[in-house]
């Protein structure tokens, strides 16, 4: 296929948390607040006048020194967003809400914080910790609104006069769902038998929209996806096979790339820094306050570990059952960052119960936070996708190559 017009462009975007967008933004007067968990809800990070950069590391190497203040048996990805801090990378940003989430991330956001590796504005700048609950009911609801509403919008508001107001939370959901209706349009064209988007193109794009103000990026949101509505797919199929990826944060391209490369296309993207959940909109009705809703819709919509209420496990199988269908998924690719505590068990749960209570083909793996270039994780994922070949072919559905 003809390379989309505007790939580089947001491929660049990627390569610095402190990218081009981000300093256009901050220096027409918005404020930066960083995260790195679905748990902050995104939205009310996007209040009038801040907007949100969920924290990444691209092209780490060495962790010597956050390894030194944590551990090297902790999640890399928390080590990876300390050692940049404390290089310095994040001094873009006014503020950071934090979340209670799991011990990695704590003992990320609490060495940030001591040693002061953050933000431009010492006098105003401030770290937040959201003490996350385990469920989604509406004692659930009222704890996090509690919590949102003391760490984050009040101090966003006595210190850099942010206005939170139920008028301007609806105009900050009415501006998010403009995005998420882009990404989700996109996303519609991998459900086709032969898509007009790869699913490493897919990611970059959604990516972008974690990374840089969302304003900013609209417009070339909006003109890509005009230009897939008129892309012609290669007449032959270049893939193999068609997976869902599911599990912790992948914020680099590479990974998707790597699987893609060994001719497998990803077809749907159940993991943090992906469009399930992330880039769904969010319903507003008029008779409740706009902040309540939209915890709430947090709350029910995620699909992370943290919550291990039954019901909520029981959701997460259900859903990915779902996906698997929904994107005619060959298989399911479950991966955890290493030493990830949640999604370790996640994983192995899911090893065993969706094969044996759905049916779903599975390939669980552990990686690196940097894993593009893996060879031994290529060699996995090769394996994998010639196993769902064979798999194909002994139900009649495929033909030996």
């Amino acid at each position: 296929m003809k390379d989309l017009k505007y790939l580089k462009y947001f491929e660049d975007l990627l390569e610095d948390a402190d990218n081009a967008l981000v300093r256009q933004a901050e220096a027409e007067g918005d404020i930066a607040v960083g995260y790195t968990c679905f748990h902050a809800p995104e939205v009310l990070l996007n209040l009038p006048g801040c907007f949100s950069v969920r924290l990444r590391a691209p092209h780490t190497t060495s962790m010597e020194m956050a390894t030194y203040y944590m551990a090297n048996n902790s999640c890399e990805y928390a080590r990876a967003i300390l050692e940049r801090a404390l290089e310095g990378n994040y001094s873009f940003l006014h503020a950071i809400a934090g979340v209670d989430v799991c011990e990695a991330n704590n003992r990320c956001m609490e060495n940030i914080d001591i040693m002061q590796a953050h933000g431009k504005d010492k006098d105003k700048f401030f770290l937040s910790y959201l003490d996350i609950p385990y469920s989604d009911d509406e004692d659930c609801v009222e704890h996090l609104k509690e919590q949102l509403t003391r760490k984050v919008l009040k101090p966003l508001g006595e210190r850099y006069g942010i206005d939170s107001s139920d008028d301007s939370i609806r105009k900050a959901v009415e501006d998010f769902n403009k995005v998420c209706r882009v990404i989700t349009q996109l996303g519609e064209f991998r459900k086709l038998p032969n898509p007009p988007i790869t699913g490493y193109e897919f990611h970059v794009l959604t990516l972008a929209t974690y990374a840089c103000p969302k304003r900013l990026v609209l417009d070339k949101l909006q003109e890509t996806l005009e230009e897939v509505k008129r892309r012609v797919p290669d007449t032959d199929k270049k893939y193999r096979a068609r997976v869902m990826v599911i599990g912790s944060e992948i914020d680099d391209p590479g990974l998707i790339k790597l699987i893609e490369d060994t001719g497998a296309l990803v077809v749907a993207d159940r993991f943090c820094f992906g469009s399930i959940p992330g880039r769904q909109e969010i319903p507003l009705t008029d008779g409740e306050d706009a902040l309540t809703q939209v915890i709430r819709f947090n709350l029910k919509s995620t699909q992370c570990p943290r919550q291990c209420a039954q019901h909520r496990v029981q959701n997460r199988w259900d859903t990915a059952a779902r996906l698997m269908k929904e994107y005619s998924a060959d298989g399911a690719i479950y991966e955890q960052m290493k030493f990830c505590t949640y999604w370790s068990y996640e994983r192995a749960m899911a090893g065993y119960i969706m094969p044996r209570e759905y049916g779903m083909h599975v390939l669980s793996i552990d990686r690196p936070y940097i894993a593009g270039q893996s060879g031994q994780l290529r060699t996995r994922v090769q394996a994998f996708i010639e196993s769902l070949e064979i798999k194909k072919i002994n139900e009649g559905k495929g033909e030996a190559k």
